[in-house]
């Protein structure tokens, strides 16, 4: 089959006209005929987009025109369908979400039993389900709808087991919940945990989830963080499951400083198994140098919070992430999760001050995302492939560089690193050129 619905998080595109109620209806239905269950119990989250309702009720009339029985836990964070799974034994979760694209976009991605995303060949086996007509003969055996009551709560619980033994007393922390599937659990379990609690971006009207707020857009925080005293921040995405950091000086700390602060403290807590991290590629060389420098061993990945679990299991390790602010720690959940990470900071922290952690140099990076027709075609794109490698040998044993498609959206990005911002820039300009030459 020619089709490949699938990226590297679901199935995403926009609402309505990419990602239909048809085919929500469609791929609901194959999931259960590829799992060759005659009638599973699957879990249906969603965050705050006004497409969501639409998208789940059709995604629901799938799975039950198959059999399953499925309960419907409205706006949950993407991690709480990992943690729910396995919970009350789940056979399959759904979450509608497109993350922290904006609310024209919308989602649908899959977790199994164990609570990881499911493979790339399970995927597979959905779409190849997706055009199966109904068996003859009989009428098919019609599965149930129900909401979940209190899944939020059930949520919020793990949260509070897992950090029971941290106490926010005394620290006034800013949460933007960037009008997304955080809004009600972040809040409540930083209280619950003593915080001094501010929240912004926490009214969603359907339309406003990672507009100017959130992860995305961390200047908004910041701005907030330093005009209001507050000790520390932390914006969320759309869907939850990452998370970015700004100190009492309004500066950010990303994904890749947030790991490293992480692994450091769970490494001295002995509670790294394995001594290891697993990162991606786009992860700063400097903090490679320091987490090496820690005693902590690295493996690298390529983009997507799924290569960096599949590293993890290799490996028999339980920490990764990514720059953006995926972290993942797989004593609490197989899934990035915003809030637990937040939470994990503050434990590391120990009660000091963000502002005074111990910094790592980064060398200058600068990303751009460069629109192109179709992002399939880098594979072919001779002229990009030679000037890449003509940059990387300039830049060899002092920078790199890195050009890759998005996983859910038409770009490629665009990544260097270098010695100065100076050279940098002009590397990042000539290979964007080219780009968009070849493939805009």
């Amino acid at each position: 089959m020619a089709r490949r619905l699938f990226g590297t998080d679901g199935v995403r595109g926009v609402a309505g006209s990419e990602i239909t109620a048809s085919l929500a209806l469609a791929l609901g239905r194959a999931a259960v005929l590829q799992s060759g269950r005659t009638a599973p119990r699957v879990l249906v989250v969603r965050d705050t987009r006004e497409s969501g309702e639409m998208l789940e009720a059709a995604l629901a009339a799938g799975l039950a025109s198959a059999g399953a029985e499925v309960l419907l836990g409205g706006v949950l964070p993407t991690p709480a369908v990992s943690l729910l799974i396995r919970s009350y034994g789940f056979d399959l979760g759904v979450v509608l979400s497109a993350s922290h694209n904006m609310y024209a976009d919308n989602g649908i991605k899959f977790f199994g039993a164990d609570g990881f995303k499911l493979s790339d060949e399970t995927e597979a086996r959905i779409e190849e389900h997706l055009d199966e007509a109904p068996s003859p003969g009989g009428a098919p055996a019609i599965g149930r709808i129900r909401q979940m009551h209190g899944a939020t709560e059930d949520y919020i619980r793990e949260l509070h087991k897992r950090f029971e033994s941290l106490s926010l007393s005394g620290v006034d922390v800013l949460l933007d919940c960037a009008n997304g599937a955080t809004y009600r659990a972040a809040p409540e379990i930083f209280e619950r945990l003593g915080a001094r609690v501010s929240t912004i971006a926490v009214e969603p009207d359907g339309r406003n989830i990672n507009d100017r707020c959130g992860s995305t857009h961390i200047e908004t925080l910041a701005a907030q963080v330093t005009a209001g005293g507050h000790d520390i921040g932390f914006a969320f995405d759309g869907d939850g499951d990452r998370v970015l950091a700004v100190d009492r000086d309004g500066t950010l700390v990303d994904g890749d400083e947030l790991l490293a602060l992480v692994a450091v403290h769970l490494l001295a807590e002995d509670r790294l198994p394995g001594h290891g991290v697993a990162i991606t590629v786009m992860t700063n060389f400097a903090f490679v140098a320091a987490l090496h420098e820690a005693g902590i061993e690295v493996a690298s990945t390529a983009v997507g919070d799924r290569y960096v679990l599949e590293a993890l299991r290799e490996r028999g390790w339980a920490l990764g992430g990514e720059q953006s602010g995926h972290i993942i720690e797989l004593g609490f959940a197989p899934s990035g999760d915003g809030i637990a990470s937040a939470l994990l900071v503050l434990e590391a922290l120990g009660g000091s001050d963000l502002s005074k952690r111990r910094r790592v140099v980064k060398l200058p990076q600068r990303l751009v995302n460069v629109p192109v027709r179709d992002r399939g075609g880098l594979e072919d794109a001779v002229a990009v492939h030679d000037a890449v490698a003509r940059e990387s040998q300039a830049l060899e044993g002092r920078g790199r560089v890195l050009v890759r498609p998005s996983g859910t959206e038409p770009l490629i990005r665009v990544m260097v690193e270098a010695p100065s911002s100076e050279e940098v820039d002009l590397v990042c300009g000539r290979l964007v050129a080219i780009v968009e030459a070849t493939l805009g």
